[in-house]
């Protein structure tokens, strides 16, 4: 699933493609993929001009002129293309946005999980998806003091809570075990049992990942493409996810790989101690 890295890698490819484009025709393919109506999703982008894209947590925010926006969430494996090869148009893709330039800006779903929203800009911090978010690396909100009553509510294993959106947002799978290894915390301690340094350590590796990530554009580590389609590189700097039965980093013990919460855990039994 692409996490907060790939998603702002997206971002930033589409914002040079396709800013101050018009959108000429909309083709919907998947009806599912659209929540709400998807006539009046067609009717409303259609003639609009793309303004700006920005980014909360793992959702695209795709500005338009006529006050809209497109929040979009790529889920699994969702994907866009800029092109104006009719090749690039196959099975998958499942939304078509044709622009003023020729070239039209393609949904590929594989999955078909990904969905889209139409919604008034000035109201996103309302819409449900958005506003039940929690603060996200690098940003000015994601502080000690914001962040540690987040976590120490909780009495369930940290790696839950951090994969839970609403407590701190834009980490997935991927970050979540990297960001326990590096900062020494077993992914099974209860959240309600790690210390100030436990939590001011989740905030600095956080950063640091997420930075790091975003400058490698994102993991590629099964289908993940940037708007150019190309694959990330931070898969060669993973310390933990995905290394099971290769030697730590650190202190050079195999590396396991667990469920927590039903979700495939990585981490190093000699480094990360449960509490």
């Amino acid at each position: 699933m692409p996490e907060m890295p790939e998603v702002e890698t997206v971002r930033r490819g589409l914002l040079d493609l396709v800013k101050d484009r018009r959108i000429e025709n909309v083709e919907i393919r998947y009806q599912n993929l659209i929540t709400g109506d998807v006539d009046e999703f067609k009717e409303t982008v259609t003639g609009a001009t793309i303004t700006d894209i920005d980014r909360r947590a793992k959702f695209l925010l795709i500005h338009l002129d006529n006050g809209y926006t497109i929040i979009s969430h790529l889920r699994m494996e969702g994907k866009y293309r800029v092109s104006a090869d009719p090749a690039m148009i196959d099975k998958h893709s499942h939304a078509i946005f044709s622009l003023d330039n020729g070239q039209k800006l393609i949904y590929n779903d594989v999955r078909k999980f990904g969905r889209m929203q139409l919604w008034p800009t000035d109201r996103l911090a309302e819409n449900k998806s958005i506003a039940k978010l929690g603060p996200e690396p690098l940003s000015t909100e994601f502080t000690f003091e914001n962040i540690k009553p987040r976590i120490i509510r909780h009495r369930k294993d940290i790696k839950t809570v951090l994969l839970d959106q609403s407590v701190m947002s834009g980490l997935g799978n991927i970050y979540v075990d990297e960001v326990l290894w590096q900062a020494k915390i077993h992914p099974e301690t209860p959240a309600n049992h790690l210390t100030d340094e436990d939590i001011k350590k989740i905030i600095e590796c956080s950063n640091h990942e997420i930075d790091i990530a975003i400058k490698s554009g994102g993991s590629t580590v099964r289908s993940y493409l940037d708007a150019a389609g190309h694959a990330g590189t931070m898969q060669n700097s993973l310390k933990v996810y995905g290394k099971e039965g290769e030697p730590c980093e650190r202190c050079g013990t195999e590396i396991e790989k667990i469920k927590v919460g039903g979700r495939g855990t990585h981490f190093c039994p000699k480094c990360q101690v449960i509490k």
